[in-house]
């Protein structure tokens, strides 16, 4: 994944792109070239690109890898602050806290809106046993409650219901 570094780097090569684009412009002006006009919107295209390179390098990209997290789909998210994350049903607990933690990092936004009785983002995890053909039956594992406003939000927390996990199938080894 790049970097915003290596965003800053193609900036400065697209950035100069555009300086030779728009010196080729002027030339065809100069000398009243056909093409003069479709070497305008190639200028005009590449202004737009060095600018989209630009604002990439300035917004860090980099995802928070949790070690020991299991993938997870995100089932419901109200876009403030109730989610509900889907996760496997052979999972641990030590494997259920390090993907509510990343779940708790990557839903993080600057756009989630709080209430004044509410400002922390709640995220359920759930699983879905099927007792029987045609049945299913969610069953809720966990949940981590994080602050709405700070990224870097040292007082996560974490709820793992252990009485949960004696209703999980058990694998068979």
């Amino acid at each position: 994944m790049p970097t915003p570094s290596d965003f800053l780097k193609y900036t400065q090569w697209s950035g100069i792109a555009t300086l030779v684009f728009a010196a080729l412009v002027i030339v065809a002006f100069i000398f009243k070239w056909g093409i003069r006009f479709r070497l305008v919107g190639t200028t005009g295209f590449m202004l737009v690109l060095t600018g989209g390179l630009f604002a990439l390098s300035l917004a860090p990209l980099s995802r928070t890898v949790i070690p020991g997290a299991v993938r997870y789909n995100l089932v419901y998210d109200n876009g403030g602050t109730q989610t509900v994350i889907a996760i496997p049903p052979k999972i641990t607990p030590s494997e259920l806290e390090a993907t509510l933690r990343q779940a708790a990092s990557d839903l993080y936004s600057y756009g989630r809106f709080g209430t004044q009785t509410e400002n922390q983002l709640t995220i359920r995890a759930r699983t879905v046993l099927h007792p029987e053909t045609g049945i299913s039956v969610p069953l809720y594992l966990g949940q981590v409650k994080r602050s709405l406003t700070s990224r870097e939000d040292s007082q996560l927390a974490i709820e793992i219901y252990q009485d949960k996990f004696a209703q999980l199938p058990q694998s068979i080894s």
